[in-house]
């Protein structure tokens, strides 16, 4: 059975606030190789990996630095370098940390390169969206593959004109600094005309709308929604130690 894009919306958006809520480093593992083997079943993991690893990578590092050398409540140190100390506790907060954020983003990114565009505007429109809110969404999930290509096409452009990239990183960052003008301005323009086709399509107009989409939204996925909402509130609610979570 196909799910519903608000379910898997729902999921990815749950499963990321409980797991950040929880703090419990078997769950976030669990949620990360979840996300992974979902990825891999569904042939979405070349693309959704080498994205989360752009993400993480730096983002993992960062906190195992701050974290792991300097912790402030650190008791148990392994190393020392001046003020820097490598501690125990400061290590297992970061990698805590790091699972919490890995879990995090893999559900999102998971939910972003498997769902339908199209189907998930189709289906905010038809529960009482504005057609602005759903457009912004589905522009932010096609906006890193919108600017790739585009990019793409510029370095193309460039080339045929006589542009010469050599390998490494350095000439690239040099040839990007010369393509990034060229984008800003395409992307500035594009913007421009889809505000007029949005416009002239009536997305800023008030009343009921319709789609020729149609999504279908079988009663048990919407109880499903319901069942995850539940549950992140009250992951919410228990990590702030409300009386009605402790009840």
């Amino acid at each position: 059975m196909r799910l519903h894009p608000l379910t898997s919306l729902t999921a990815a958006g749950s499963a990321a606030v409980i797991t950040t809520a929880a703090a419990c480093l078997p769950l976030s593992v669990a949620v990360s190789a979840a996300a992974v083997v979902l990825s891999i079943a569904g042939g979405k993991a070349g693309r959704m990996l080498p994205a989360a690893a752009a993400v993480l990578v730096p983002l993992g590092l960062s906190l195992l630095v701050l974290h792991g050398l300097f912790f402030p409540e650190g008791i148990t140190i392994l190393a020392q370098w001046g003020p820097a100390r490598l501690t125990s506790e400061g290590l297992q907060f970061a990698v805590e940390r790091v699972a919490q954020l890995s879990a995090a983003v893999l559900a999102l990114l998971l939910f972003s390169f498997s769902v339908s565009v199209p189907d998930l505007v189709a289906a905010l429109s038809s529960s009482g969206v504005r057609g602005r809110f759903g457009y912004v969404l589905a522009s932010t999930l096609t906006l890193l593959p919108a600017i790739s290509a585009r990019v793409e096409r510029i370095r193309q452009a460039q080339e045929s004109r006589g542009l010469v990239i050599r390998r490494g990183w350095v000439h690239r960052v040099i040839a990007f600094r010369m393509q990034a003008v060229p984008l800003v301005l395409a992307l500035v323009e594009e913007a421009a005309t889809r505000a007029q086709a949005l416009e002239a399509r009536g997305f800023s107009g008030a009343g009921p709308r319709s789609s020729y989409r149609e999504v279908p939204d079988p009663p048990a996925q919407r109880l499903v929604r319901v069942v995850l909402l539940v549950a992140a509130v009250a992951a919410i609610a228990a990590r702030l130690g409300f009386p009605t979570a402790a009840a």
